[in-house]
């Protein structure tokens, strides 16, 4: 089965084939030669998984799935939310987002966070939504050299070290994104058998 994954994002795209099982060619849209970024105009990450999705899907017609995560902070109300990659502005830079963060937290004791991915899928012309969620906190300082975008700063519940500290076998066995793939797999699993 060929799938395209709607991202020029070449980390999540690595994070990702990691979980795909063997009888799925996973394609990116580098792969395709589709210089399309979709504009997130959507209010929730629901729906900007949604418009990455169908756009790619009305385009190239392939079997197409595209994600949309978030960063969702207790003490902020949620932010940076949906704005998650250009909190900071349209730059969309990882460390400017994360010291805005650090910033906009400074004092604040209640640290509560959680990542959301909401992962929209098209096979067949038939939409399915599958959602992943781990709950953590953000701490004061980026610790670790792995992962991306918030990975530095966020600590899952349950562990002491942050997404950036452990090793992508680690990570990938956690995560929001992770856990949205687990079932997206076992959807995909289940149409191939």
């Amino acid at each position: 089965m060929r799938l395209l994954f709607a991202t020029h994002n070449q980390n999540k795209f690595k994070e990702v084939k990691s979980l795909i099982p063997s009888f799925i060619e996973l394609l990116s849209l580098n792969d395709v030669k589709i210089e399309t970024d979709v504009e997130e105009t959507s209010d929730t990450i629901e729906g900007n998984a949604l418009l990455k999705v169908r756009t790619i899907h009305h385009q190239t017609g392939m079997n197409c799935f595209a994600d949309d995560s978030g960063l969702l902070v207790e003490a902020l109300n949620g932010a940076p939310g949906v704005y998650s990659a250009r909190y900071a502005g349209d730059q969309k830079n990882d460390d400017d987002n994360i010291q805005k963060l650090i910033s906009d937290l400074y004092d604040v004791t209640n640290r509560k966070a959680y990542f959301k991915t909401v992962i929209a899928i098209i096979i067949d012309g038939k939409e399915q939504l599958f959602e992943g969620i781990i709950n953590g906190h953000i701490i004061t300082e980026k610790r670790g050299n792995n992962g991306f975008g918030y990975d530095p700063i966020f600590m899952p519940d349950g562990y002491d070290k942050t997404f950036s500290e452990m090793n992508l076998a680690t990570k990938n066995a956690i995560s929001h994104r992770a856990i949205a793939f687990k079932k997206v797999i076992n959807y995909l699993t289940t149409l191939h058998s």
